[in-house]
């Protein structure tokens, strides 16, 4: 009776967490973090959302990303479960552990990508493309690349707001803060960066060749 019990809430938490998923799902996370590691780190360019408030942490307070990332994340889904499925809880699950696990991974390395302080526009555009193809592939299959989006859907729920106008509350307030580090001219530069992988991420959404994968 018990083990019933133990393999019956054991196939109810593993649902919607098919191997396909978690793949796709950690290749998104790779990319992502692979940019965020490469270029936005390097304070040429920042994001919004959770994402911009890891990079704040990280230059502010030296704390590493692998560590800011799951705390935060955890703190938006907290405050997000009563509004959001199990499915979309435990796919981000996996996707923070994931993120978290290659931040890791990426700083055991050097930066291979070449430095791009000097071209923030460059910057721009290839942050945005890692972020919006990472995220993308992440939220197509029904997860979140990172608190943002749960924090998003709490917000517009609450505030009865379209969720495109939560995003965009969340980015600005973060763009302003990161003003504490990166001056005026750069955050024009971060803007370009979030239109980018804004794009990326509705266009992966709609993509027939990114069809979520069930099984």
């Amino acid at each position: 009776m018990g083990k019933n019990i133990l393999l019956d809430l054991i196939r109810k938490n593993m649902e919607g967490l098919s191997p396909g998923k978690i793949v796709i799902i950690m290749i998104g996370t790779a990319i992502s973090s692979f940019g965020v590691y490469n270029i936005h780190q390097l304070g040429v360019v920042t994001e919004g959302g959770v994402l911009g408030m890891i990079l704040l942490a990280n230059h502010w307070l030296g704390i590493s990303p692998s560590i800011v990332t799951p705390v935060l994340d955890i703190a938006c889904y907290s405050l997000a479960f009563k509004y959001l499925g199990g499915a979309f809880i435990r796919l981000s699950a996996v996707a923070t552990l994931s993120l978290a696990s290659f931040f890791r991974l990426w700083e055991q390395f050097p930066r291979v990508l070449p430095d791009m302080t000097g071209t923030p526009l460059l910057a721009a555009l290839c942050g945005g493309v890692f972020v919006g193809q990472g995220v993308g592939l992440i939220v197509r299959q029904g997860g979140s690349g990172g608190g943002d989006d749960a924090l998003a859907l709490t917000i517009a729920r609450v505030t009865k707001w379209k969720i495109a106008r939560a995003y965009l509350v969340t980015d600005i307030i973060v763009l302003a803060l990161s003003l504490s580090y990166i001056p005026l001219s750069r955050i024009a530069f971060s803007l370009v960066t979030v239109t980018v992988s804004s794009l990326l991420i509705g266009f992966i959404q709609e993509a027939k060749i990114f069809r979520p994968v069930k099984r």
